[in-house]
């Protein structure tokens, strides 16, 4: 059987009922392509307790991992909430096609977490992700969906490739956002939302370049502020 267990967001963040089924699995792999995780690999062993395998996009997207649940219990850990990260849908998918029992264990992710900007959830629109950019690859597309979110005034929430340090990742904004003609005010930061090392920022763009800030961390676009929104964004820069 195929075991999809979310991690939540600290290290301390799985569920007894996930424990309980790690414990039992023969083999327990780690995905470790979709975020800058806020905790080691070895930390994560010592609360399990178990060997870990790290599972890279390759191997999740292989067949290796449902052939495996075909003879024994085998876990995927998934930081946040397995299906938060829309490419384990596929994994699902495959193991219905193979006729391979599976079970999902959800968990908190950092779209339930971002409600302690603030922020309303109702009031967010599409999710994009902020690609690093290379040498020939300068992506600005995620730039749309906060257009499209903006035309109906509701909040961007953009996801920060892994590896992609703060200082890039503004600059990647401010570029994007002037070839889509959007502009950019105060945004918000997060830092490592739902750990010890919480942070959250409401600053103007340019007052952030500075900032050290940990990963994994995001950025929201706010559209439109409630009053109350307003408020208590205002309280993070007391």
């Amino acid at each position: 059987m195929l075991y999809l267990i979310g991690l939540g967001l600290n290290i301390d963040g799985i569920s007894k009922y996930g424990l309980d089924v790690v414990k039992r699995c023969k083999r327990i792999y780690l995905e470790n392509y979709t975020v800058d995780f806020p905790y080691s690999e070895g930390e994560l062993r010592d609360v399990l307790d178990k060997k870990i395998i790290s599972a890279n996009r390759e191997k999740v997207e292989s067949l290796e991992i449902i052939d495996e649940a075909k003879k024994m219990d085998v876990a995927l850990l998934i930081y946040g909430s397995p299906l938060t990260a829309t490419t384990h849908i596929s994994l699902i998918e495959e193991a219905k096609r193979c006729k391979v029992r599976y079970q999902i264990i959800y968990n908190a992710s950092i779209i339930d977490a971002v409600a302690e900007t603030g922020l309303q959830i109702y009031k967010f629109g599409k999710i994009t992700s902020m690609p690093k950019w290379k040498n020939n690859f300068t992506p600005t597309s995620f730039m749309k969906i906060v257009q499209e979110n903006q035309s109906m005034k509701a909040h961007s929430l953009i996801l920060i490739d892994i590896g992609l340090e703060l200082k890039d990742a503004l600059e990647q904004l401010i570029k994007s956002a002037k070839e889509h003609d959007i502009s950019l005010k105060r945004i918000v930061l997060c830092q490592r939302l739902g750990t010890r090392d919480k942070k959250i920022f409401y600053e103007d763009i340019e007052e952030l370049k500075d900032y050290k800030i940990k990963s994994p961390y995001c950025i929201i676009i706010p559209s439109k502020l409630h009053f109350l929104e307003k408020e208590v964004l205002e309280e993070f820069n007391k």
